[in-house]
């Protein structure tokens, strides 16, 4: 799938919890001069954010203090009663706690989250450039490819340099 080219547009205003407990107030709380955020809805889309994260960890090492990467893994919010058992069994299964501590979940109201981010579907995940404003410079829905990775990079360094 191609990179979505769209006007600039904010991060909606959410909060939710890290995987190590601790409490994120979005976009604010977002660490980097830049943020990559990728959105995921099902579980079998871990695959897909992992492909995602390797390929940005590897193209972008020499920024690594400008770019954070975040997971945001999105549920309704019907199902916040059963967060310590969700977000515990998340815990359970990621032994960094890098990535515990980027990786956000959330339980809100999925349609108006969805619509907040121009989100189609949950068939698949969703890649954000933002800046520390939380400003979108980017997005892109579906897997990583080669031409995907490429775009966001070259979005990144346009608004990086």
């Amino acid at each position: 799938m191609k990179s979505i080219a769209t006007e600039k547009f904010m991060f909606p205003e959410i909060s939710g919890h890290n995987l190590e407990k601790k409490e994120m107030h979005l976009p604010r709380d977002f660490r980097g001069q830049y943020n990559v955020i990728i959105v995921a809805f099902q579980r079998w889309h871990q695959g897909l954010v992992n492909e995602w994260v390797y390929f940005l960890k590897k193209a972008l090492p020499k920024h690594k203090h400008n770019l954070e990467i975040y997971e945001l893994p999105t549920l309704n919010k019907g199902w916040a009663i059963m967060k310590w058992m969700i977000d515990g069994g998340m815990r359970a299964g990621i032994y960094n706690k890098d990535t515990r501590e980027h990786t956000i979940t959330l339980y809100t109201n999925k349609g108006d989250f969805k619509e907040a981010l121009h989100i189609q579907d949950e068939k698949t995940i969703y890649v954000y450039l933002l800046d520390s404003d939380g400003m979108i410079h980017h997005r892109h829905r579906g897997e990583f490819t080669r031409e995907s990775g490429e775009n966001l990079i070259y979005s990144f360094k346009n608004i990086s340099s």
